[in-house]
């Protein structure tokens, strides 16, 4: 599907759907993901819409599918239970014939779990109080159910006028066990201590009717002497919903009551038994279907919001719709287009046309499991405008390497290598595909990113000879120190008495020639080893800036030539050219000459970079700074000149071409005199005159905002100049971030890992375990997550401020095409 350097070309289509072939067509588009649809009722309310009653049905049956999936996951055995798994195959859009089906079955299945399920709560609930009965029963069997006489603390005279009611009563049942503390307490304050009451915790715990814990039920059993006291206690009782039962006084009565308890309780277990075995096969006859109704009724519903979309034609035999598709597409709609008929038996074949678009189309670029990554870091600073260059192909490249000129370490990228592979290797275990973690998707779907960076950062690594903070010794030093101490007579004692000597590169044997890769390991014994790095670094990081400035302002070369804007290449990027080159061009130009020109003999002869710089723009001359090369003065003067000149074109140069263009063509205009065209320019000859007339009135009031034009302009120049300075210098930050991570490698060495080699015994190498341990947890923590994420988030700036900016608008918004799989995969992970 066409190429990353520039998105795909998508054209505006007009769709004409025959009324009875409209839905198996939009399903068919559905499954291949190629066009987005527009919306013809922009004014037309959701509600008041052709196929809204279709929607609702397909919401409903949603709604019954949650139902169905609440049961499952609430009584589901854990033998069976599984998570609803989607289809390997996904199913077709169903007919209206098969979506009728999965309503009703549906529906009955749904109304066999509710019925079910309301038994099966019903007989847990009886059989819960029944169990509760018992325990009471069992328990408060100590009891007597004689008469005793009242105690002497009542009214002697009242007990004598009513002594044939003064009778011992009970009132038994359970009370939750946080309620006990209360209970009690506010009985005895309401009967006065008129009562006995009894407190047991039951030998088996029971499930609560509304919570459905499973609760240790506390037995309560209350003893007292008449009604109003009686009266108090059920009061009492009803506030705190216990549950209560009755409590014969006869002994022989409440052996009868426990024994046929018993054999109720057995019945009601094995019914209970059956209900559930039901239950089980209901849910999982519900566990193998429902992952098919509910993909189905997905894409019902899907492909009736598209139908609503569209407007019916004048004669209500078709349906005209508006989308936007790839033209590498259209032979693939138009077949689309013609299963949809041939499915559903239609004799007339649904068409398309192709429209001018009246904005701009949306932009499209081919991506996968590679670039994806990528492009994901481009879009979120702006899509591309349609057909822009897309600066995704370049960063599979130059953000990985500038990432590792900030994290260059060999065994720091080989660790992040190794678990990059992890995640590439393992990318199809499903396990990792659908975690819902977001930190982890995010890195999961960065694993080619994450694994070039790595690379990228071993090679780094490799040219700084650092590993760990350590040096590599690959290849053998180019300094020698024998030939040095031959030299000069050097004895033991001097080697002894002095910890830094300096080696003469000019004499014969002590620098043998550059290192054959990277930094030569003995600068890790230096003691100006970072003075070296510092300016090694620096100068590297200038050259890469500009290099990669430069690139970018190339890049819009492409963009002029493809939207026909000619002149803006020798009037905008001419001049930002010559402005770039000729200063910071030739920055780099005096850098690469003094390292190939100027070697380790001569290096106390090479002149300042820095003092030729500032002297070039103040057209003077340092006579205690020598010259790099002959006649250097005059190129510096001719380069600034030129830079110089360059800033007028580019500030007046586009707005001048845009005013003579525009009085070229009101000139040519005016010659055209009073005709008038006799069509619209889309071709329509229903066009009104009044619409003609009102078009040319339009044009010819239009007038050049010469003043709007120029101030964009001078913006544009303005942030352009004073961008090369102050981007320049924040490519600066690839030399700061190295350094800081070199140094920190450094210290995380000498302050934990050094100091456990100073023991040698036995006892010294178990510290060193536990001393690797602590050392490890640090370098992943602090070294690859906190210095990685920071020099991720610096490279991210980089190409989104100095390098985009260049050549890149992101003005544009992503084509959306109606996709089922992209449909039923967001329902999944919601």
């Amino acid at each position: 599907m066409g190429s990353m350097f520039r998105s795909e070309e998508v054209c505006l289509v007009q769709l004409f759907l025959q009324s009875g072939a409209a839905y198996n067509c939009v399903s068919e588009l559905g499954e291949l993901g190629i066009v987005e649809f527009r919306d013809l009722n922009p004014n037309v309310n959701a509600f008041q819409r052709k196929f809204v009653n279709e929607v609702r049905r397909c919401e409903e049956l949603e709604k019954t599918f949650a139902f169905l999936d609440q049961e499952i996951t609430r009584s589901l055995s854990p033998s069976f239970h599984t998570p609803l798994q989607d289809p390997l195959l996904s199913p077709p859009a169903p007919q209206p014939r098969e979506l009728l089906t999965i309503e009703e079955e549906s529906e009955r299945l749904a109304q066999e779990l509710r019925e079910v399920s309301r038994n099966r709560d019903s007989i847990r609930a009886q059989l819960n109080q029944l169990c509760q009965y018992r325990g009471v029963l069992t328990q408060m069997h100590f009891l007597t159910t004689s008469q005793t006489a009242p105690p002497p603390s009542f009214d002697p005279v009242g007990l004598a006028e009513n002594r044939q009611d003064v009778r011992l009563s009970f009132v038994a049942g359970v009370v939750h066990p946080w309620k006990v503390p209360a209970f009690e307490r506010l009985l005895w304050r309401a009967c006065r201590g008129y009562i006995i009451v009894d407190f047991r915790e039951m030998d088996e715990k029971l499930e609560h009717p509304e919570s459905g814990e499973m609760v240790q039920w506390t037995i309560f059993l209350i003893s007292f002497w008449g009604d109003q006291i009686g009266q108090k206690v059920k009061k009492i009782c009803d506030c705190f919903h216990t549950q209560t039962f009755p409590y014969s006084e006869s002994q022989a009565e409440r052996e009868q009551v426990l024994s046929g308890l018993k054999t109720r309780i057995e019945d009601i277990k094995s019914v209970m038994k059956e209900t559930e075995q039901y239950l089980q096969q209901l849910l999982m006859r519900a566990v193998a279907v429902l992952p098919q109704w509910r993909v189905r009724v997905q894409k019902c519903k899907a492909i009736q919001m598209v139908l609503n979309l569209c407007s019916p034609s004048v004669t209500e035999k078709c349906l005209i719709a508006e989308a936007w598709c790839p033209v590498s597409q259209l032979p693939a709609l138009q077949s689309a287009l013609r299963e949809g008929g041939r499915k559903s038996g239609s004799s007339v074949d649904s068409f398309y046309n192709r429209l001018p678009p009246s904005t701009s189309p949306p932009t499209l670029f081919p991506t996968n499991a590679f670039t994806a990554g990528f492009q994901n870091i481009v879009d979120a600073y702006g899509v591309a405008s349609y057909r822009e260059v897309n600066p995704a192909l370049y960063t599979i490249i130059t953000f990985p390497f500038l990432f590792a000129v900030m994290f260059g370490d060999v065994g720091h990228g080989l660790l992040m290598t190794l678990a990059a592979l992890w995640m590439v290797l393992e990318e199809k275990d499903p396990k990792l595909r659908n975690s819902t973690n977001e930190i982890w998707r995010m890195m999961f779907g960065g694993r080619y990113l994450i694994l070039l960076m790595g690379l990228f950062s071993i090679y780094t690594g490799a040219i700084y000879n650092e590993c760990f903070s350590r040096g590599l010794a690959v290849f053998p030093s180019s300094w020698h120190i024998r030939p040095h101490a031959n030299h000069y007579n050097w004895t033991d004692e001097i080697f002894r008495t002095n910890p830094y000597l300096t080696l003469d590169p000019n004499v014969t044997g002590v620098f043998t020639g550059p290192y054959p890769f990277g930094i030569d390991p003995i600068w890790g014994m230096a003691n100006n080893h970072l003075t070296f790095l510092n300016s090694y670094k620096m100068k590297m990081s200038v050259i890469i800036g500009i290099i990669h400035m430069t690139f970018g302002v190339c890049l819009s070369l492409f963009n002029y030539i493809h939207f026909g804007e000619i002149s803006s290449v020798f009037l905008v990027l001419f001049p930002e050219l010559c402005f770039m080159l000729c200063l910071f061009g030739y920055l780099i130009f005096m850098v690469i000459f003094k390292w190939a020109a100027y070697g380790p003999m001569h290096s106390d002869k090479a002149p300042s970079i820095l003092i030729h710089f500032i002297d070039m723009f103040l057209f003077t001359e340092n006579k205690g700074n020598q010259e790099l090369y002959s006649g250097q003065m005059t190129v510096q003067k001719v380069l600034v000149i030129v830079a110089v000149c360059s800033v007028p074109v580019l500030l007046l140069g586009k707005p001048i071409h845009e005013y003579i263009t525009f009085r070229k063509k009101k000139r040519q205009a005016a010659l055209r005199g009073d005709r008038r065209p006799l069509l619209a320019e889309n071709g329509s000859i229903n066009a009104q005159q009044d619409e003609l007339d009102t078009k040319a009135a339009e044009e010819e009031e239009e007038e050049f905002d010469g003043a709007n034009v120029f101030m964009h302009q001078a913006i544009h120049t303005i942030e352009y100049c004073l961008g090369c300075i102050s981007n320049t210098a924040s490519y600066l930050r690839l030399w700061a971030l190295s350094l800081a991570h070199a140094q920190l490698s450094e210290v995380l060495w000498v302050m934990v890992m050094h100091n456990s080699f100073s023991n040698h015994d036995y006892v010294g190498s178990v510290i060193m375990v536990f001393v690797f341990a602590f050392f490890a947890i640090l370098t992943v923590s602090i070294l690859l997550i906190m210095e990685g994420l920071s020099a991720f988030l610096h490279a991210l700036r980089l190409h989104w401020v100095e390098f985009q900016n260049k050549f890149y608008s992101g003005a544009g918004y992503k084509l959306s095409p109606f996709a089922f799989a992209s449909l039923i995969s967001f329902s999944s992970t919601k």
